[in-house]
């Protein structure tokens, strides 16, 4: 089942294919902020396809439209960030809401909230969960992921940027909050927010995504290789993985302005000026690569810093969580247990000072500062459900990180 364009104001659901009971169940988000449709437009294109030529499926393929009424009015949101929102302690909060106390992103989270709990219960893993957005400054496509090995190994099969970290700035996004059930979730950046090269570079991914996770077979889909070719072209046979360094906040009521010109992976020298906040200058502090710079009225988000993450901390870090060396940690001075189970810790900052960020990330540890004298620090692998993934050919593949 498929809807089409003139359904949009009523539908959730771009689509449902459903086939073999013993394949994957795979979930695509588009435009969860409203004024990027490239998603939406990508995901509505591959079902049609798939019907058209009668492709074979194999499990369940699901399209799910994020922000409806954001969409139709082209604003990243009406009320508030949906994509801000997707944290225990808020979801509670909104559904403890009365009906007319609730705001707009509030009744499209709890929406989406009801139809991920229902294909949880009725469709059988493993899951995948691939989130579509696009970026309001000229970029080379990219993958955003939570650092789990789960997530890093699929992210590897695409020729394009995996940036890391990006949990440890942002609050309450939807694929962190997907992550954090223990599911693989995805985030692909495919372009500029109106460039027709995000739709193509989102197909791309989307056919790619389908026969890696296993809910096609490529022989099945007509230019595959070619969908491979479209995204290592259009990032320019970039497939380094990142660490975001720095992100700059924009506050309620701030004035800012990036300066014109920058795209994401520009090289900046220290010193370089890159917006004006509040009528100062923003200088880089060190020598880096630009992010995600913003170039629209709405946003949080300045600019993000980001560099190449070395190979061999790769392999290492995969060494270490392979030997559950983070299981350690609780026998260091100022470190103790929040939650065992969910993998998270409490770190003071003496300690948190003493053992350098970095290592903290070899490990799977990201952190979030919650006062003046204690750290935060969760890891994805507590919760990641490896045995779900376990039989398939990209996660036994030893090549991979």
């Amino acid at each position: 089942m498929i809807t089409t364009e003139n359904q949009i104001g009523k539908s959730r659901t771009i689509g449902h294919l459903k086939g073999g009971k013993n394949g994957p169940t795979m979930i695509f988000f588009g435009g969860i902020h409203g004024n990027e449709p490239s998603g939406e437009k990508a995901i509505q294109e591959v079902f049609l396809k798939i019907e058209k030529e009668k492709i074979p499926v194999n499990g369940n393929i699901y399209g799910i439209r994020g922000n409806v009424a954001a969409l139709l009015a082209g604003e990243r949101f009406l009320d508030r960030d949906l994509n801000r929102l997707w944290t225990d302690e808020k979801i509670e909060k909104i559904k403890a809401k009365a009906e007319n106390e609730l705001l707009n992103e509030d009744k499209e989270l709890l929406s989406i909230h009801q139809v991920l709990s229902a294909i949880l219960k009725t469709a059988s893993g493993p899951f995948y969960f691939i989130d579509f957005h696009t970026t309001s400054s000229k970029t080379l496509p990219f993958i955003t992921i939570n650092d789990a090995l789960i997530n890093r190994k699929f992210s590897k099969l695409f020729p394009v940027p995996i940036i890391l970290g990006i949990e440890e700035y942002l609050e309450g996004p939807l694929l962190s909050f997907i992550n954090e059930q223990g599911y693989l979730s995805v985030g692909f950046e495919s372009g500029q927010h109106t460039a027709r090269e995000a739709v193509d570079n989102s197909i791309a991914f989307m056919w790619l995504a389908l026969v890696y996770g296993g809910a096609l077979k490529s022989k099945d889909v007509n230019g595959f290789e070619g969908h491979y070719l479209q995204l290592q072209n259009s990032a320019k046979e970039n497939a380094s993985f990142f660490e975001i360094i720095y992100r700059h906040p924009i506050g309620t009521g701030d004035k800012f302005e990036m300066l014109p010109g920058f795209k994401s992976f520009d090289v900046v020298n220290k010193g370089k000026i890159l917006a004006e906040h509040n009528d100062k200058a923003v200088l880089a502090q060190q020598k880096s690569s630009i992010f995600m710079p913003l170039y629209q009225s709405q946003g949080e988000d300045g600019f993000f810093l980001i560099r190449k993450t070395p190979k061999f901390a790769l392999w290492l870090s995969v060494l270490l969580r392979k030997i559950r060396m983070p299981a350690l940690l609780p026998i260091l001075p100022g470190v103790s247990w929040v939650d065992k189970e969910k993998g998270t810790l409490l770190v003071n900052e003496r300690t948190a000072r003493f053992m350098a960020k970095p290592l903290f990330h070899l490990l799977g540890y990201r952190n979030r500062v919650i006062n003046k004298s204690e750290i935060l620090m969760t890891s994805r692998e507590a919760t990641a459900k490896n045995r779900m993934y376990s039989g398939t050919w990209w996660y036994q593949n030893k090549k991979s990180v």
